[in-house]
């Protein structure tokens, strides 16, 4: 079993249910020494655009409270980290820093769901074979990485692109493959660890992927495992965690005993 997990979310994002503090305990029963939530980050959109699958702003306040009342309570079984999951939006993104800058957030991590905003962008999650979707992905996860802001990638290999060539053949697909170790390559230079996530497995996605993280492993990434949890079970799902394990054997991916907390608003510098 894995001793620590920094990506847990809370019924507020409107996808996850259970109260925080039963996630807590399932964290205490599951025996992990720390546990980071990073529920989805309330963005400051100026459109007018309302969310269905995060936050509001107006709920930040409660979150962290909620968290700091449960980190004191708990200070003897666990220790609770305070973060937010965040796509990088450049149009939004300094304004989320700011807001987040009057509480006492610990870390982001950064999960690249949608291209350049929510509200007029692009899933990628979605499957395409469009080449310039995948290009944009990588892309914006670099530039996302870039900023300085983000702890860890969640779901590098979320993009939801063929990974074998359409010909007949099994043969990996050589754009993902080129854009995959463009990315890996980045996050090396960058020293951000890449996540091999367990709702994957719990969901049936496209990730986590042996072919990336094949490619993390002849790169030397720094990897670990992420629960991305939406329910408190799921932080006992052992199952999962081992599958996750199983992978990093047969990619040649060492799994980080220990990560390192970035501020987020040393961007902001």
């Amino acid at each position: 079993m894995i001793a620590e997990n920094y990506h847990t979310h809370t019924y507020r994002c409107h996808h996850a249910s259970g109260e925080d503090r039963d996630y807590v305990e399932a964290a205490i029963k599951a025996g992990f020494r720390v546990l980071g939530f990073s529920d989805h980050v309330p963005y400051p959109f100026d459109d007018g655009y309302c969310s269905s699958i995060r936050m509001s702003l107006a709920e930040t306040e409660g979150y962290v409270q909620s968290l700091l009342d449960l980190r004191q309570e708990y200070r003897r079984d666990i220790d609770i980290k305070i973060g937010f999951e965040a796509e990088y939006f450049p149009k939004h993104f300094s304004k989320l820093l700011k807001h987040l800058s009057d509480y006492p957030i610990d870390y982001l991590i950064l999960g690249q769901h949608f291209s350049m905003d929510e509200s007029s962008g692009i899933y990628f999650g979605r499957a395409t074979t469009d080449p310039a979707i995948l290009t944009a992905y990588v892309d914006q996860v670099i530039e996302g990485m870039e900023t300085g802001a983000f702890t860890y990638l969640a779901h590098p290999d979320l993009i939801n692109f063929p990974h074998v060539e359409d010909d007949g053949t099994t043969r990996p697909n050589t754009r993902y493959l080129s854009e995959m170790r463009r990315l890996c390559e980045a996050a090396k230079r960058l020293s951000m660890p890449l996540e091999i996530n367990l709702c994957g497995y719990c969901d049936r996605r496209n990730y986590p992927s042996d072919l990336f993280f094949s490619i993390a492993g002849e790169i030397g990434n720094d990897v670990l495992i992420g629960c991305d949890a939406h329910h408190p079970k799921q932080l006992l799902d052992a199952y999962s965690i081992h599958g996750a394990e199983q992978l990093a054997k047969r990619c040649g991916v060492s799994l980080m005993d220990h990560l390192t907390l970035r501020s987020p608003f040393e961007a902001m510098k």
